[in-house]
């Protein structure tokens, strides 16, 4: 008698649902260990993680703000992951974002004011799209790896983000602190509760048109069918090259919006620290909800909450604020472990005898 894994005819959606919750569960396991072996208790750690993000409104509206771009990113990342596009590079996207649309609101002094905020919104879709679209055109007609491309061209964003707030975009009335200078006020995103901002309601209609287009519109059904089947897709006439380009403009241009948002709602400048890893963290939230985008919203939720209830560690427990980057990391390997499970099962086979 042996085991073996079997290749499914039909996704199970029990298996679909039950994953993800069970990939979360073992997280929490594994995490429960670590927390242990630095010496704290598991169960008060987790409840005042808890607290921290969701125990108050004040709270809660912190959690959205992280929400927010990690919303986007991993609406952008699910889109890319839908097509088997491995698109890794959702951090770059983002910056770029963040930089296309300061670019608007300290320089394109000749717009009028109330241009400013939806002309800077596009352009920092359209500078996410281009970057994004770079892996995209080189996997589409030369085959190369997407999966090298987009994470070195994070890098690439980083480094250029930091050479413009530290040189030719700094603030020269700024004390010399790295930054451009503030943005006008028309250029803000207006805020509904504490520092939570329009972005999210942006974000949320997205998430809603997303989930129908990819559920409900032959495009949809086209980006399922490439990545199910490449060679059926298109021997039925798909134009795989197209949709690759296509798809991934999308998915840098959701990116990009999470940067944009960011900088437009939030921080009001182009300043140090704009890399703060959402776009890795739309990786874990794309698989979490098994790329479906409704899902995504409450995976969002969750993983904002990981973040502010990990920056009152420090403060309630005395651990470090990243210990909730290491819970956030750890979510990945059981996510990646139970991502099997919706595609095979497992299957006794006994040996018959002669």
């Amino acid at each position: 008698m042996r085991i073996v894994l079997e290749k499914r005819e039909a996704r199970s959606k029990t298996v679909t649902v039950l994953v993800p919750i069970i990939s979360f569960v073992v997280s929490l396991m594994l995490g429960s260990i670590v927390l242990g072996l630095s010496g704290a208790n598991p169960l008060s750690t987790y409840g005042f993680m808890f607290k921290g993000a969701f125990g108050t409104w004040i709270d809660f509206t912190e959690t959205l703000v992280k929400a927010i771009p990690l919303l986007l990113t991993g609406l952008g990342v699910a889109l890319a992951f839908k097509l088997r596009f491995w698109n890794i590079g959702a951090e770059g996207q983002f910056i770029w974002g963040a930089i296309g649309t300061s670019w608007v609101m300290v320089f394109w002094n000749f717009l009028p004011l109330p241009l400013l905020l939806p002309i800077g919104l596009v352009m920092g879709m359209v500078a996410g799209a281009m970057w994004a679209g770079i892996p995209a055109i080189l996997k589409a007609n030369w085959g190369v790896d997407e999966t090298l491309t987009t994470l070195m061209l994070n890098y690439v964003a980083i480094l250029f983000a930091e050479y413009l707030y530290y040189g030719p975009w700094r603030d020269p009335d700024g004390f010399g602190f790295p930054g451009t200078k503030r943005f006008p006020q028309e250029g803000w995103l207006p805020r509904f509760a504490g520092r939570a901002h329009y972005g999210l309601f942006l974000a949320l209609a997205i998430a809603i048109l997303l989930w129908f287009l990819l559920s409900k519109t032959r495009w949809g059904f086209e980006i399922k069918m490439i990545g199910k089947n490449q060679k059926a897709a298109r021997c039925l006439g798909v134009s795989i090259e197209k949709s690759i380009v296509v798809t991934l403009l999308i998915s840098g241009a959701l990116a990009g919006l999470a940067g944009a948002t960011e900088v437009a709602g939030i921080s009001h400048r182009l300043q140090k620290g704009i890399d703060m890893g959402y776009g890795y963290t739309a990786i874990i939230i794309a698989w979490m909800a098994q790329l479906n985008p409704l899902a995504c919203i409450l995976v969002s939720i969750l993983m904002a909450g990981l973040l502010v209830g990990g920056d009152q560690l420090q403060m309630m427990v005395g651990l470090p604020s990243s210990m909730g980057l290491v819970i956030q990391g750890l979510l990945l390997f059981p996510l990646l472990a139970g991502s099997v499970f919706t595609e095979y099962r497992l299957k006794i086979v006994r040996k018959v005898e002669a």
